[in-house]
């Protein structure tokens, strides 16, 4: 997981041009080098590995640090995790300051890739093009095909390709809000690389996760991917109009979802088809007012108190 292999580190670019590294003040990040055998003879990197005998499954992540990197100690594993994560939380309450005072309303769209994500997002900016004024962020390791297809719609997408790192994080999306100018009391769509694993573990300063599962998926990947259904606050079941040409059973994976996040709210659409779509037409609605009269608020209290 990339809080432990730093995977991506340097290669990220915004609408083509390289992205510069940007740090707190006095809040660098202090990684331990690796440690000689002379130096620490008495510390051997073990590696965690619980055997299911009955089913002859080797699971790498039942010990402290929950995943596993060759060579590398648990509790080092512990500790890069923690400052990665630290890091990136501080960038992520930036972006969630200057978000609320704005009045806009961030939504971070996850998935494995071929949900229909992007196919889905442009179908919401076109019921929802005239109401609110809209911004996307599109995040793919390369190419800007997504962000074309955004663009197509009359709404501004930036594209940020990450190279080899499999996420946006919270340092990248501020680098975007600098570089993109959003009105208040905007609608603002993160639409995450493709990737059920990764993005699950680091907060963009976004006001909520929406995982997007398709009925051409197993039903069992809230059970495969645990964090990231744990994490979203709400869970699209995207491709229904094809259920009735699969063997896709919809209560099994609400059943799953549920198992891993009791009470996650599940709508049933089709982006193409356009079935369910008005509740989540409506679901943004309400989270875009709300939005707005807290940024309004924000800015009152701002006003009387300068």
């Amino acid at each position: 997981m990339c809080t432990t292999c730093g995977c991506g580190i340097g290669q990220t670019r915004i609408n083509g041009q390289s992205m510069q590294s940007r740090h707190h003040s006095n809040t660098r990040l202090h990684y331990r080098p690796l440690q000689s055998a002379h130096d620490h003879a008495h510390e051997k990197v073990a590696v965690p590995v619980t055997v299911d005998h009955a089913a002859d499954t080797l699971h790498f992540g039942t010990d402290i640090a929950g995943t596993h990197a060759p060579g590398i100690s648990q509790s080092r594993m512990v500790k890069i995790e923690r400052d990665i994560l630290t890091k990136n939380n501080q960038f992520a309450a930036g972006n969630r300051q200057y978000l609320a005072e704005h009045g806009i309303f961030a939504l971070n769209l996850v998935s494995s890739p071929g949900s229909g994500k992007t196919t889905l997002l442009v179908k919401t900016i076109e019921m929802l093009r005239d109401r609110f004024p809209i911004a996307v962020i599109e995040g793919d390791q390369q190419t800007d095909h997504d962000a074309a297809r955004i663009r197509a719609t009359g709404v501004p997408a930036l594209q940020i390709n990450t190279g080899k790192g499999c996420h946006l994080d919270a340092h990248m999306i501020g680098q975007a809000l600098q570089q993109m100018p959003i009105p208040d009391n905007s609608l603002l769509f993160i639409e995450n690389v493709g990737n059920l694993v990764c993005p699950s573990g680091f907060d963009l300063g976004e006001a909520h996760k929406v995982v997007i599962l398709s009925a051409t998926e197993g039903e069992d990947k809230p059970l495969k991917y645990p964090d990231m259904f744990h994490a979203a606050d709400l869970m699209l079941l995207n491709k229904c109009d094809l259920l009735p040409h699969l063997t896709f059973d919809v209560d099994l994976v609400i059943g799953y979802a549920h198992r891993v996040h009791p009470g996650l709210p599940v709508m049933q659409i089709s982006a193409t088809q356009g079935s369910g779509m008005q509740a989540w037409i409506d679901w943004i609605c309400a989270g875009c007012h709300r939005a707005a009269a807290a940024g309004q608020s924000l800015q009152h209290i701002d006003s009387t108190l300068g």
